[in-house]
């Protein structure tokens, strides 16, 4: 029989070796050193750098989604799901910010976006007088470029500032009758119905919205670009 100082001492090492490899696990990844950046975080935000070319007809939201997980796609970040901001109307109407996950985003260079949905829309009165970092410096395309805009009020050639959405400034449909999303993002027709765009640059004539500025007057790619448009949309990740 083993003696009792044998048996205590083989369950003292047990304990030890077990301890070594729980810590080996588990323990945390170490803290950037001091004066260390901390790496950068991965896109899950961008402005699509090209339009489909079709005004408002953007095949849907299916055909939105598929846009922003295309361009997602070429410059690597196609192993998440990217959903395009945009809202429907009528019976089944779609919240734009309901389809976006719940953050938090960044843009393609690592700047924070914004940390969740109340802190993009500005749903409290302090998320709103804080404001997000959704403007022109951070808000990108997927290749980390920024957008033609008017930065600090001076208009770059040409202004690309209007995004589609199709959205009121809270990230919900629009219920007012009138069409906000050129036939829920189906219609290139010239002069009927219209989007409601937001500015991502922040600087408007009546209102700085990032996500809802004013309407197109048409759904042509004529109407939509004209005044400083080109189809563009705002893409998030939403896993």
């Amino acid at each position: 029989m083993k003696s009792l100082y044998t048996l205590g001492l083989g369950a003292t090492f047990a304990v030890i070796f077990a301890a070594i490899g729980l810590t080996a696990q588990q323990a945390p990844a170490p803290a950037p050193a001091a004066g260390q950046a901390a790496p950068q975080q991965p896109m899950t935000f961008f402005i699509t750098s090209v339009g489909l070319g079709k005004g408002g007809d953007l095949g849907g939201l299916a055909g939105a989604d598929a846009h922003c997980q295309a361009l997602a796609t070429a410059v690597g970040r196609g192993n998440v799901t990217w959903h395009a901001y945009l809202s429907t109307q009528g019976p089944n109407a779609v919240n734009a910010r309901d389809r976006i996950g719940r953050g938090p985003w960044y843009g393609a260079t690592g700047n924070i976006i914004a940390r969740d949905l109340g802190h993009l829309h500005g749903d409290t009165i302090e998320q709103a007088r804080l404001g997000s970092g959704l403007h022109q410096l951070h808000a990108t395309n997927e290749k980390g470029q920024i957008l033609q805009g008017r930065v600090g009020g001076t208009p770059q050639s040409p202004v690309v500032h209007d995004i589609l959405t199709g959205s009121l400034p809270d990230g919900r449909a629009y219920t007012d009758g009138m069409d906000h999303t050129c036939s829920n993002w189906t219609s290139s027709v010239e002069a009927m119905g219209s989007a409601t765009v937001g500015h991502f640059d922040r600087v408007g004539a009546d209102n700085n919205s990032w996500n809802s500025t004013h309407v197109t007057r048409g759904c042509s790619q004529a109407n939509v670009s004209r005044g400083g448009g080109a189809g563009l949309i705002y893409c998030f990740a939403v896993n």
